[in-house]
């Protein structure tokens, strides 16, 4: 096999024999890539770049078996993220959630591209010191488009019981709709939801589909901190159910967020 060159995240690192380290690479041509990087956990290896988080660009080589990373370029590196833990822990979520969505070795288009802009999103958290609840919206909607680009997106439009379309009555405080997660969202408080909406809450979790986090006319993002952490638990349970396992690093995010006071 010639040698190829590969663009793409690495969402994970472990080592492998004395000296290597086993990478696993996110690329728009593969998917998930499984590679050995030689000698990188030697402090003075030329691939010692080869870290979570880092956006890379790799040469690789191999005829069979594992195959093996010869160079590489770091084209951006999200370490700046474990300043916060929220950062850290929203970031390490969607890369979590990334390598249960993608199929090994199979293009899965957007979601490398996706990734990259939640993962600029959350650089910006750090950089312009904003509030903890923006890296917790961003977790929840980097979360919300991945499932969506990976086949498992939430059913947010109808009802799953009686398919009536789900147009919460904002301002109405008595109305309810439940997640069930083998089913979907059904209107109501059914006995039995992992999760129960009021009309606001499931009018902001429509809007996370979109590009942009929901914000208001002045550029204030839309909810408080515990309406994002309940959109969080949702979205848990529906990883819970259509994947098999939740990413472990929302449980991070939600310590970071009771380590200290609630913010606005």
């Amino acid at each position: 096999m010639p040698e190829l060159m590969l663009e793409g995240l690495a969402l994970s690192c472990r080592p492998l024999g004395e000296h290597d380290r086993l990478l696993t690479l996110l690329s728009e041509a593969e998917g998930l890539t499984r590679l050995a990087v030689p000698g990188a956990r030697r402090p003075k290896s030329s691939l010692a770049a080869a870290v979570p988080l880092a956006h890379l660009r790799l040469q690789v080589g191999g005829r069979s078996g594992l195959r093996r990373v010869r160079q590489l370029k770091v084209l951006r590196n999200y370490s700046g993220l474990a300043q916060r833990l929220e950062t850290l822990a929203a970031a390490q979520a969607l890369a979590e959630l990334c390598l249960r969505l993608v199929p090994g070795e199979a293009a899965t288009p957007g979601i490398l591209p996706d990734l990259l802009a939640q993962l600029g999103r959350l650089e910006a958290v750090v950089r312009e010191c904003g509030e903890r609840r923006e890296a917790v919206a961003i977790g929840v909607q980097g979360s919300v488009h991945l499932l969506a680009l990976g086949g498992y997106a939430l059913p947010l439009r109808h009802c799953s019981r009686s398919g009536e379309v789900l147009d919460p009555p904002l301002g109405n405080w008595s109305w309810r709709c439940s997640l069930l997660p083998s089913e979907g969202l059904a209107i109501g408080a059914v006995a039995g939801a992992r999760v129960v909406l009021n009309a606001s809450e499931l009018a902001l979790l429509q809007r996370l589909p979109r590009p942009a986090l929901p914000r208001g006319r002045d550029g204030e993002l839309l909810g408080p901190e515990g309406v994002w952490l309940h959109l969080l638990d949702l979205v848990e349970s529906w990883c819970g159910e259509h994947l098999g396992q939740r990413p472990r690093a929302f449980r991070l995010l939600r310590t970071a967020c009771d380590a200290m006071p609630a913010q606005r």
